[in-house]
């Protein structure tokens, strides 16, 4: 899975067109299909729930990355598996 960075109208960028140019290299050298996943709204997401759980400034900034992901993987994984979103 790879997030695509689209722009918040869902229009894509040169970020978005580097991913999917990566993603499609990807395909072709390992020969596995790569989701790409709409990662608009994943640090907003990732920050709601840090604040819900009464983090800290300069812990949700340390570790917004990586809930970010959290969120992103935690979206295709529910869709792969049927969920709704």
């Amino acid at each position: 899975m790879l997030g695509l960075p689209r722009n918040m109208d869902g229009s894509e960028g040169p970020r978005a067109q580097a991913s999917r140019a990566f993603a499609r290299n990807a395909e072709e050298a390992f020969a596995l299909p790569l989701l790409l996943w709409d990662e608009r709204w994943s640090t907003q997401s990732a920050e709601a729930a840090m604040i819900g759980q009464d983090m800290s400034r300069k812990k949700r900034a340390e570790s917004i990355d990586s809930h970010a992901a959290a969120v992103i993987l935690q979206g295709a994984i529910d869709r792969l598996a049927g969920g709704v979103l």
